[in-house]
């Protein structure tokens, strides 16, 4: 066969969704490159995505379904049929209605794939006509949803090629370098432009060399520090009244809110010097195009929501819109919306909604009716969801029957009962919408799918079946779907270049989008709403993590993984950094094995040492697998699963703990 070079598009959960070149050689993936085509791709992609060959052919990848044979977390199983594995899961599922209810069985998914196709569509529809409980899918962005919809509408940001054109950048609780690299470029050409960029992070993880200041901000400080600069603009007369008084609402409670967070006392919560929080005021404000980059690191904690709104509202108290280059960023997701519906038929689903973040409570704890049948998919919970210890014991009990379709034997899949192969998005059909740049784009298999794995869109169709359903949607072959799905966006494409692989872009008068010039908040009213009804009674509510533990724990990506993706093979060693005050207040040497601990579980890893990490802080990243560290447990092993009150988000950044060195 000669070697074809194949157009596709990356699904995984990134602003990025890069526009792929895949090289086939003999029905085998030889290798994967950017787009040199693509003006946003600009022909290279990140490491994890490039090594994706090596997940397809993986020593751990799932051939064929498998149910299990040892005890639950063994990892032992035995060859199944897909009749064999789909009755099965039919027969316990109509089992479980009788005797419990539909909502007895949860379906617990995440960002997997960012596909259309394949989370939130023919699942949907199935669990719906099943009763089966909802899933608040909270781990991520549930509080940046709720404040950005409630101020903007989730107005359409600053496109990222946008920023070149910046003299000001503040990057809030993102780190491009890990989850966002095609930001970089149009970074540094700001730089070589004379922009000023700052940096709010308790980690330094950009280059001197790039960034202009760097604010260490205390996790969960985000909120004091955002109310500091709030206060400082007002009180040194820098706001934009005229562009507030006929823009934006509720700037009186803001402003109350604010009063009490003088600068002395904006930097001791926030542990950021006065100094840095002055020169970051006066940057921003005297600078123009301002843009802000605002991440989701800020969200993961009690105060989170209420910090989210205080940073978006910045770039409105100064009136940094109207111009290329300035306004703000968050998730550009809802400028491209799919109601599945539209083409499924609308099936009403009011069961129960269950938090996703709350999976360990749910197993282990007293609820009517219980959780009998757990299917995962898109989602490895073991590895991602706080409270691991609870998690684990849930996924233990000999009464829960769990199903996990999986690419490869993560570690939930080592629980399960029965285990599903599912393909890579190199093998399959789909349908991805930006939610940083401006696309929509087609995903098509350009491989045949490896050893007996069936899409997600494949098995719940001929689950549906199974269960006795005989609507049409279970019938149909998934790709007939991908041109209707095309279609029923808020913004059409042309479903045969989505069909065969190829991107489109969205414009806004045919370019990118400019804040309060071509695009406007979706607001009912058309306004920004500076206090929106999401932050509840008590707006800008601040409150102080109480815990017996002196460091705060933050777990960020990694650039090597996204989310827990590729787990199996790209993170062989979990490390705690520390930086060397605290390190050394406890005897700790860089390369010692340490105890990090606290009330929930410990996790026995290697310290790293580093001026990187801010003082009282300690650093472990999020998604690592079991086996990475010494004693089989990871992060959010420490991490409560608490939520918020804005959006019930997950709280992973409220971990408290202490580290102790281990003597052998």
């Amino acid at each position: 066969m000669p070697t074809e070079v194949l157009s596709t598009t990356c699904v995984l959960d990134c602003p990025d969704t890069c526009a792929l070149e895949v090289t086939v050689k003999d029905g085998r993936v030889q290798s994967i490159a950017g787009s040199k085509e693509n003006a946003f791709t600009r022909g290279f992609i990140c490491s994890k995505v490039a090594g994706l060959p090596e997940r397809v052919y993986h020593e751990a990848r799932v051939m064929f379904p498998m149910r299990r044979t040892g005890a639950k977390g063994s990892g032992e199983f035995e060859r199944v049929s897909w009749d064999d594995a789909l009755r099965e899961i039919a027969t316990r599922f109509r089992e479980i209605q009788t005797r419990w209810g539909g909502e007895a069985i949860l379906p617990y998914h995440y960002g997997g794939s960012n596909g259309f196709l394949t989370d939130g569509f023919l699942d949907d529809y199935l669990f719906a006509k099943l009763g089966a409980s909802r899933l608040a899918k909270t781990i991520c962005a549930a509080p940046t949803s709720a404040v950005a919809s409630g101020m903007y509408g989730k107005m359409a940001g600053v496109a990222f090629e946008d920023y070149a054109d910046a003299r000001f950048i503040l990057i809030w609780g993102a780190n491009p370098k890990g989850s966002n690299i095609h930001l970089v470029p149009f970074l540094q050409e700001a730089k070589r432009r004379g922009a000023f960029l700052a940096v709010v992070d308790p980690v330094r993880n950009l280059s001197s060399d790039l960034i202009d200041l760097h604010l260490p901000v205390y996790p969960g400080g985000d909120l004091p520090l955002a109310l500091g600069l709030v206060r400082l603009f007002w009180k040194e007369g820098r706001l934009d009244s005229p562009f507030l008084s006929k823009n934006a609402t509720g700037l009186d409670r803001l402003l109350e809110a604010a009063e009490p967070w003088t600068l002395e006392r904006a930097s001791q919560a926030s542990r950021v010097p006065e100094a840095k929080i002055r020169r970051l005021a006066e940057e921003y404000a005297s600078r123009s195009p301002a843009v802000l980059r605002c991440g989701w690191g800020l969200e993961r904690n009690q105060n989170g929501g209420h910090a989210v709104a205080a940073v978006l509202a910045l770039p409105a108290l100064l009136g940094k819109f109207g111009v290329r280059g300035g306004g703000y960023t968050l998730s550009n997701s809802g400028v491209v919306r799919f109601a599945p519906g539209r083409v499924l038929g609308e099936t009403p689903w009011p069961s129960r909604e269950i938090n996703m973040t709350q999976l360990g409570e749910v197993l282990t704890g007293a609820i009517d009716p219980p959780v009998k049948a757990l299917y995962v998919y898109n989602s490895n919970p073991v590895a991602t969801t706080p409270d691991q210890n609870r998690v684990l014991r849930g996924l233990m009990r000999d009464d829960l029957f769990t199903v996990v379709h999986e690419q490869v034997l993560t570690d939930t899949a080592a629980y399960a009962d029965l285990v599903l192969p599912a393909p890579t998005f190199l093998e399959q059909h789909d349908v991805r919408r930006g939610y940083g740049n401006y696309v929509v784009a087609g995903v098509r298999p350009v491989i045949e799918a490896v050893g007996e794995c069936r899409s997600n869109a494949d098995v719940f169709g001929t689950l549906g079946r199974a269960m006795g359903f005989e609507d049409e949607a279970f019938s149909r072959p998934v790709e007939s779907f991908v041109p209707e799905i095309a279609r029923a966006l808020t913004h059409p494409v042309d479903a045969s270049g989505i069909s065969r692989g190829e991107m489109e872009r969205v414009t806004f008068d045919g370019a990118s989008p400019v804040q309060f010039k071509t695009v406007h908040p979706a607001t009912p009213n058309g306004k920004i709403h500076l206090t929106p009804d999401a932050l509840g009674e008590n707006p800008y509510r601040y409150r102080v993590v109480s815990a017996p533990y002196p460091l705060a724990l933050v777990s960020p990506a990694l650039a090597r993984l996204v989310s827990s993706t590729f787990g199996e093979s790209n993170y062989a060693e979990l490390k705690v950094k520390l930086h060397p005050a605290d390190a050394e207040a406890r005897a700790v040497a860089d390369g010692d094995v340490v105890r990090v601990f606290n009330d929930l579980g410990e996790v026995r890893c290697h310290a790293e040492v580093t001026d990187a990490m801010s003082k009282g802080v300690a650093h472990m990243p999020k998604g690592a697998w079991m086996k990475s560290s010494l004693n089989g447990r990871t992060v959010n092993a420490l991490c409560p699963a608490d939520v918020s009150d804005v959006g019930s988000g997950a709280c992973f950044m409220d971990a408290r703990v202490e580290v102790e060195k281990l003597f052998q």
